[in-house]
């Protein structure tokens, strides 16, 4: 199976998204250190048993954003190669890193949906609680 050429352009397509990807996973994970500070400072002064649930989750959140921000990182390397590659005017080895690229910058957008789950459940059980406590 022949494919056809791609252009030095199409990789270049993906820069723009990979950065603004890269900006929003860090803004998430500078966030969630705040709170993870603010917890934790919490919990030395008072103790509190309910404060170590929320601390674990928050770092299995931590986890997942610095794996998405890997595999973003990753992405741009594997399209920087595959733009090299395509300006070299090797067709094959271009696309097969820019699929590649298509790929890791997949798996971050999947490990993105799982932390926005994780953070949408975190959520509901706060509101829980205020519903519990206005009835």
């Amino acid at each position: 199976m022949t494919l056809p050429d791609l252009p030095l352009s199409t990789p270049s397509l993906l820069f723009p998204a990979i950065s603004l990807l890269m900006l929003a996973f860090t803004n998430r994970f500078l966030g969630l250190a705040a709170v993870v500070r603010g917890l934790h400072a919490n919990w030395r002064t008072t103790q509190e048993p309910m404060l170590l649930p929320q601390i674990r989750s928050l770092q299995k959140r931590i986890q997942i954003i610095k794996h998405m921000q890997t595999l973003g990182v990753l992405s741009l390397m594997f399209c920087v190669v595959s733009m090299t590659l395509l300006f070299f005017g090797r067709q094959w080895g271009g696309q097969i890193t820019f699929g590649v690229s298509l790929l890791l910058m997949l798996g971050s957008l999947a490990l993105s949906l799982v932390e926005i789950q994780m953070s949408g459940a975190a959520l509901d059980v706060h509101l829980r609680d205020v519903k519990c406590r206005e009835e």
